[in-house]
């Protein structure tokens, strides 16, 4: 499995060539599988994005979201209690923002690998692959 952060999710949608060959690679491979996801957070992050103006993606949140993950079969999962507690566990090097610690959580606790460009994830030793 693999999990998708936010910033992935956005540049495979819309920039491919932002995304590192390997990340790519893993990106095709688990939409092979139909094994690719993301955390439902990461949906009210690009809403927000878009709604704020630092994402145009040339169609309204909920366009863009729904195309996004149909072209990909994208699974969202769900902040589980699970995740939500394990989320709050994580080393405080991860990252502050809830999001982030949610999106990494979600990775851990599926057993899955993580595609982002936050080095931070990946200096705290969780199965990342850094996009960027």
């Amino acid at each position: 499995m693999v999990v998708l952060d936010t910033n992935a999710l956005i540049f495979d949608a819309l920039n491919p060539s932002r995304l590192s060959r390997k990340a790519r690679g893993l990106i095709e491979r688990a939409h092979a599988r139909n094994d690719l996801c993301c955390s439902d957070i990461s949906l009210w992050e690009i809403a927000m994005l878009v709604s704020k103006g630092r994402l145009d993606p040339g169609s309204c949140a909920l366009e863009f979201m729904n195309l996004a993950l149909t072209a990909r079969a994208i699974a969202v999962l769900p902040i589980t209690a699970e995740i939500a507690e394990l989320s709050t566990k994580l080393p405080e090097r991860v990252s502050h923002d809830p999001a982030d610690r949610l999106i990494a959580a979600t990775a851990i606790h599926h057993r899955a690998t993580l595609i982002s460009t936050d080095t931070n994830l990946e200096k705290a030793g969780l199965p990342v692959t850094v996009v960027g």
